[in-house]
């Protein structure tokens, strides 16, 4: 087949066959900086090797994150469509985060919730986290008899989301609202969440959604300041004004997609790889001292966030090859994460890999904000789930999600015998 010819970004292709290990592998060797073109994307280039993402990730200068944050086939064509209809006018930004910031709004806007996030503000929260965790495993160990259950519904998708949305606030009667509108914003090209007549319709509905929601709680928490992330973020200012309303509101998304889709996809696919490598389980279960590189390895194998672009700010060459001012440079961190230059057997699921520079978090200054919550979160419940866990086998096909954005696992049916807590 034609280098051209590989398909390593379509959703579709994501969903029916999980990621294209062999389609990057096959660029990392022949063409690490690939230019790539499809009918329903914007052209970019492909880089596939772990070096060269942590090059352009370094250098936030010449490689910005405006204005492209990454590839999204059949949405691009709908906004390139919207477009020609306004007379070739590109349109506002929808959204303005940290993921397309660059500097210096970016360090100004991440400075005002990141101490929230450093590991000695989040172990104030191990023992509540703990006991999220202990309550949604009791709930899923049924006595301790062989059940069978979704995975992905019964225990990957209450975690981050509990821990999350009680961090900012949200009531609990809400988190069902939240996890739907971030399983339409992530999936907004998966028939099985589009809620309008095309994904960006219905990207932009539960968008709009959610920030009506959290201008509501802004009003409250301005009135009546809490110590939560929402009231935080609600009253900081910058430059001793108050955050204008798009950016306000885009953190809160942020946060909430962010936070919720990334770890709750290393779950269920932390426990696939498990289930796939049954002497790395048994690895796990006789040393839980292994707990933190079995974490980090999960995080790697797994690499939830497949892509993010960086766009061009002059022109300049990557492994000899010229790039254009405005062109976009698509990173494939899964592809770094198995890069043979990094990782001799990067394709082995090992849970006492160390060292392990993989990048499922990226790097630089764009270093996932969360991470340190993430890993809480997974050593948490893989330290409960390990210890607790005696049987455990996929009983069906896992469902993925239509996505080359984030790799989504939206069911993995099991069966299992998990002992109740003591």
């Amino acid at each position: 087949m034609d280098l051209a010819e590989l398909d390593f970004i379509s959703g579709a292709a994501y969903q029916s066959d999980g990621y294209p290990h062999a389609a990057w592998a096959r660029l990392r060797r022949e063409d690490p900086v690939h230019w790539t073109e499809r009918p329903d994307a914007r052209p970019f280039w492909a880089i596939t090797r772990h070096a060269d993402i942590v090059a352009l990730s370094r250098q936030p200068r010449l490689w910005q994150n405006a204005p492209r944050l990454a590839v999204f086939p059949g949405l691009e064509k709908e906004v390139e469509e919207r477009m020609a209809e306004a007379g070739g006018q590109p349109q506002q930004p929808d959204v303005r985060h940290l993921l397309n910031m660059d500097p210096p709004d970016h360090g100004r806007f991440r400075k005002l919730a990141s101490s929230h996030f450093t590991p000695r503000a989040l172990e104030a929260k191990r023992k509540a986290i703990e006991e999220i965790s202990r309550a949604i495993l009791d709930d899923f160990a049924r006595g301790g008899e062989w059940s069978e259950a979704d995975f992905v519904e019964a225990v990957s998708v209450k975690l981050p989301l509990a821990v999350l949305l009680d961090m900012l606030g949200v009531p609990a009667d809400d988190w069902k609202l939240m996890m739907q509108w971030t399983n339409e914003t992530i999936g907004a090209t998966d028939p099985e969440y589009q809620q309008g007549q095309s994904a960006l319709e219905t990207a932009e509905r539960s968008r709009m959604q959610l920030f009506g929601y959290f201008m509501r709680m802004v009003d409250e928490r301005r009135k009546k300041p809490t110590a939560d992330i929402v009231s935080l973020i609600a009253n900081a200012t910058i430059d001793g004004k108050q955050l204008p309303p798009i950016e306000l509101l885009s953190f809160y998304y942020l946060l909430v997609v962010a936070g919720n889709e990334t770890t709750r996809n290393a779950t269920s696919g932390g426990l696939l790889a498990l289930i796939q490598n049954p002497g790395e389980l048994d690895k796990l279960r006789r040393n839980p001292r292994l707990l933190g590189s079995a974490v980090e390895e999960i995080v790697r194998f797994t690499s939830p966030v497949i892509q993010f672009c960086r766009t061009a700010a002059r022109d300049t060459e990557l492994r000899g090859v010229k790039i254009r001012a405005g062109e976009a440079a698509c990173l494939f961190y899964p592809s770094a994460n198995r890069d043979e230059e990094v990782f001799p057997d990067g394709d082995r699921f090992r849970v006492e890999r160390d060292p392990n520079p993989h990048l499922g978090f990226g790097i630089g200054e764009h270093f996932c904000m969360g991470a340190h919550l993430a890993r809480l979160e997974l050593e948490v419940v893989f330290g409960q789930l390990v210890s607790r866990l005696e049987e455990v086998e996929l009983v069906g096909p896992v469902r993925r999600l239509r996505s080359s954005f984030v790799g989504g696992v939206k069911s993995m049916p099991i069966r299992y015998r998990l002992r109740p807590s003591r």
